[in-house]
């Protein structure tokens, strides 16, 4: 229980963005204490409980509520390079380690045979052209070689790759990937635009699925090869030249179908058409700078809808319809209330 505390309160003060110092601050004790709640070394009284609950706008209850301690988790670093406060990563992790707590929960009630054996990661070798290994890791996942991905995160759930998508409100945030007990997991920023999301997603693919412990590239290469393998995930060379042609004289509007269509955005579309070629370096900085001044480098429009990671909740709907779990429980699962767990599970409230 001890531990269960520290967790919740560690993480309900990451979610409130709160520093130690703070919420110290505001309870009238030392930051060193609050410390040591969250290591665990030291337990509250129920006074001091109670007021950093109404701090942190939560009930004394959630500090109680349980997490799976059978999970393991393995986090892939942050960049090097990320501008991410400590505060924030910490906040990261702990998101993941509570959603998947409660996530696995409810597969030691169901059985881990409701998901599909996901495909070996760091197992493809890298060729270092990023075309062919587009193409490798499409094969790898059973996809089709060439022709547009759509539904990518539904498609990833279907393979066995937990997918979890959640608000962040930090724009230097788009995605991170780790393991929980060995099997891949995808972490995406709610608020970046669908677009934004499938190609973090293939990058984050990339990540997990080729062996770069050979590869004599710095961080950076890594990065740079990464992007270049999901910009040809997405868009693969053989489709750019059938929807593009081979030559063009520049980036048009009629090519806001072909970008929708492959569910990626113009300024992806029209960075995949400079490096093949079908249109010059010049005409790239000419459309490059029209975005720019659109604001498209940090907030180009969406143009398809939303990509949802539905898994859980359809398990959780499943749990219910089979008496293995109640509504009640569903909601605790879902963290929404009962009556929409109602409406989204049963016909006719139950």
């Amino acid at each position: 229980m001890f531990r269960m505390f520290s967790k919740n309160l560690k993480y309900y003060r990451l979610m409130k963005a709160m520093s130690k110092k703070d919420l110290a601050a505001q309870i009238n004790v030392t930051p060193m204490a609050i410390s040591h709640y969250e290591s665990g070394n030291r337990i509250p009284q129920m006074d001091i409980i109670k007021k950093i609950a109404e701090v942190l706008e939560v009930r004394v209850s959630d500090f109680l509520a349980t997490r799976n301690e059978k999970i393991k988790f393995c986090h892939n670093e942050f960049r090097k390079g990320s501008t991410l406060t400590k505060e924030k990563q910490q906040l990261i992790h702990e998101r993941i380690e509570e959603h998947f707590s409660r996530f696995m929960d409810l597969i030691e009630i169901l059985g881990e045979k409701v998901l599909p054996n996901a495909p070996k990661c760091h197992s493809l070798k890298i060729s270092l052209d990023p075309e062919q290994d587009a193409i490798i890791l499409r094969k790898h996942l059973n996809f089709a070689e060439d022709g547009p991905i759509d539904n990518l995160i539904g498609k990833l759930e279907n393979k066995g790759i937990l997918i979890l998508v959640q608000e962040l409100d930090d724009d230097k945030f788009s995605g991170i990937n780790g393991f929980v007990n060995d099997r891949p997991y995808i972490m995406l920023n709610k608020n970046m635009t669908t677009e934004r999301n499938r190609f973090t997603t293939s990058h984050e693919l990339a990540h997990l699925m080729f062996d770069w412990s050979d590869v004599n590239l710095s961080e950076a290469e890594i990065e740079k090869h990464a992007n270049a393998i999901s910009g040809a995930f997405l868009f693969p060379k053989v489709d750019v030249f059938r929807e593009l042609g081979i030559r063009r004289k520049c980036i048009s509007k009629d090519m806001y179908m072909t970008a929708k269509e492959y569910g990626i955005s113009m300024m992806m579309l029209a960075k995949r058409a400079e490096v093949l070629n079908v249109i010059s370096a010049s005409s790239a900085k000419k459309f490059y700078f029209l975005a720019s001044k659109h604001g498209w480098r940090k907030n180009e429009p969406t143009r398809i809808p939303e990509e949802k990671a539905l898994l859980f909740e359809q398990l959780v709907c499943r749990a219910i319809n089979e008496n293995e779990i109640s509504i009640q429980r569903g909601a605790e699962f879902l963290k929404i209330p009962y009556s929409q767990v109602e409406e989204k599970c049963c016909f006719n409230g139950g």
